[in-house]
C-alpha cells in the first residue's frame, strides 16, 4: 500500500509538471499572438476554442449532469474572475518577458496563503508570512520601482495577482461543494461568452495560417493544462505538488529564449530566485505541517 501511494504520487507530480509546461506555452505563444491580432481577440479565441475542447471531453462524461449546480453565481463569478485573469496576463506579455511575468504570478499561492486566514478562516504561521514578504521583495527586485526599469505597464501583472488571488480563493471555496469537471465546464463558457461581446469591434480577419494554429493551440493548451491539473490533485495531496508548481518559471524562461532569445538580467534572475525558492519552501512548510498533524 505505501508503494502504491508513493507511485500515484509520483503520477500526481509528473502530470503537474506537463500541465505547467502547457501554462508556459500559452503564455509564450499568447505574447506572440498578440502581435499579430488585437489582444480581445487573443482572449476570446483561448477561450471558445478551450470551450470546445472541454465540452467534447466533459460531456461523454458527465452528460447533463455537467449542469447541475448549488451555486450558478459563483461559477459567473469565476468565469468573471478568471476572463479577467486572462486579460491581464495577454495585457502584461505585451510589455515584459514570459520568464519575468511567470515568477511575478507565481507570488499568487503565497499571497492566496496569506489572506486564507482572513477569507477563509484558515490559521496561517509566522513562517509564511515571512515567506510571503520575501516573494513581495522578489517581485520588487524584479519590477524595480524608482528605476528606469520600472513603468506604469508594470503596474498590470501586479493587478493580476490581486484578481488572480480572488480567482484562487473562490476556487479554494467551490471546491469543497461543486464537481471539478461542472467548474471548469461553466468557466470556459462564461469566459468564452464575455470575450464574444467586445468582438465585433475587435475582429479582424486571419490569413496566416500560422496565427491561426497558434490561436487554438492557446486553447488546446490551456484546457490540457487544467485538466492535467485536475489530475495531479486527485492523486497527490496539494502541499506534495506545491513545490513543483515553479517549474512553470523555468519552463517559461526556456520558452521565452527560444521564441524571442530573452535572457533575464542579473537582478531579474535574483528576484525569479527569490520568489520560486519562497514558493518551493512554502510548499515543503506544507508537508511538514501535515506530517506533524498525523503523527500529533
Amino acid at each position: 500500500m505505501p508503494h502504491q501511494k508513493k507511485h500515484t504520487a509520483w503520477m500526481g507530480i509528473c502530470l503537474l509538471l506537463v500541465a505547467v509546461l502547457c501554462f508556459a506555452a500559452l503564455d509564450t505563444t499568447s505574447k506572440r499572438v498578440t502581435t499579430e491580432v488585437p489582444l480581445l481577440m487573443a482572449v476570446w479565441a483561448r477561450y471558445f476554442f478551450q470551450a470546445l475542447l472541454t465540452t467534447g471531453v466533459v460531456l461523454p462524461i458527465k452528460g447533463l449532469d455537467v449542469f447541475k449546480t448549488k451555486n450558478p453565481r459563483q461559477h459567473i463569478t469565476r468565469g468573471v474572475l478568471l476572463v479577467s485573469v486572462t486579460g491581464l496576463a495577454f495585457a502584461s506579455l505585451q510589455f515584459m518577458p514570459v520568464g519575468e511575468f511567470t515568477a511575478i504570478v507565481m507570488t499568487v499561492p503565497l499571497l492566496v496563503t496569506l489572506l486564507a486566514t482572513r477569507m477563509l478562516g484558515e490559521h496561517v504561521s509566522t513562517q509564511r508570512v515571512i515567506l510571503v514578504c520575501a516573494g513581495f521583495i522578489g517581485t520588487l527586485i524584479i519590477v524595480r520601482p524608482g528605476t528606469q526599469v520600472f513603468g506604469w505597464p508594470l503596474l498590470i501583472p501586479l493587478a493580476l495577482v490581486i484578481v488572480n488571488s480572488a480567482f484562487q480563493l473562490l476556487t479554494s471555496k467551490m471546491a469543497r461543494t461543486e464537481d471539478a469537471m461542472t467548474t471548469q465546464f461553466y468557466t470556459t463558457w462564461v469566459g468564452t461568452a464575455m470575450a464574444s461581446v467586445p468582438l465585433y469591434w475587435f475582429w479582424v480577419p486571419v490569413t496566416d495560417t500560422q496565427v491561426l494554429l497558434e490561436l487554438v493551440f492557446m486553447g488546446v493548451s490551456g484546457c490540457i493544462g487544467h485538466f492535467l491539473l485536475i489530475l495531479a490533485f486527485e492523486r497527490s495531496p496539494a502541499g506534495t505538488l506545491m513545490p513543483y508548481m515553479y517549474a512553470q518559471i523555468a519552463f517559461a524562461m526556456l520558452g521565452d529564449w527560444l521564441v524571442f532569445g530573452h535572457v533575464p538580467d542579473h537582478g531579474s534572475l535574483l528576484g525569479i530566485a527569490l520568489i520560486a525558492l519562497s514558493g518551493i519552501a512554502g510548499g515543503l512548510l506544507t508537508v511538514y505541517e501535515i506530517r506533524q498533524k498525523t503523527q500529533g
